[in-house]
């Protein structure tokens, strides 16, 4: 039986490992063996154990934004009309499916979502806001946030030794 997320234990090599290739994720095995002495097939076998029970959950080049023409980040804050959880499921449905939402959030508190945008420019981001908030429903409000500088991005977590 193939390990799952509940039943898979992290020893420390494993989240040495971990930590490489949140790092780089094409950093050879032969580095990473180097680097935290472990043979070439051992750091295979684990990485491919940690893939496998959605440990790694994906292995992506991360992209400059300003390379690409989408030089505006924008914070939404938006609440809904009514939260049925149908409706609630339309929502997160049609954000997720918006290839300049970046981050979704569903929260708790004042709002009901916190979206993170990725747009060429605010005529962009005026259109998708017609679109995913106007045209298609269930939105009581919502506030944008125009980032001046992305000071920080990462989807990193944060990875602790199991010894002190």
């Amino acid at each position: 039986m193939p390990p799952t997320l509940r039943n898979l234990e992290l020893d420390d090599f494993d989240l040495k490992i971990l930590a490489i290739v949140q790092r780089d994720n094409q950093t050879p095995h032969r580095e990473i063996g180097q680097e935290i002495n472990l043979s070439v097939p051992s750091v295979a076998r684990r990485l491919q154990r940690l893939r496998s029970a959605g440990v790694i959950a994906a292995d992506r080049s991360v992209l400059s934004p300003n390379a690409l023409g989408a030089r505006v980040t924008i914070i939404t804050h938006v609440q809904a009309e009514n939260e049925a959880i149908e409706l609630l499921d339309a929502m997160k449905a049609r954000f997720e499916a918006c290839e300049q939402v970046q981050q979704c959030y569903y929260v708790t508190g004042d709002v009901d979502f916190i979206l993170i945008f990725c747009t060429r420019d605010m005529d962009e981001y005026t259109s998708l806001t017609r679109s995913l908030f106007f045209a298609e429903g269930n939105v009581k409000s919502f506030r944008t946030f125009v980032a001046m500088e992305r000071v920080k991005t990462t989807l990193n977590v944060p990875i602790e030794s199991k010894k002190p």
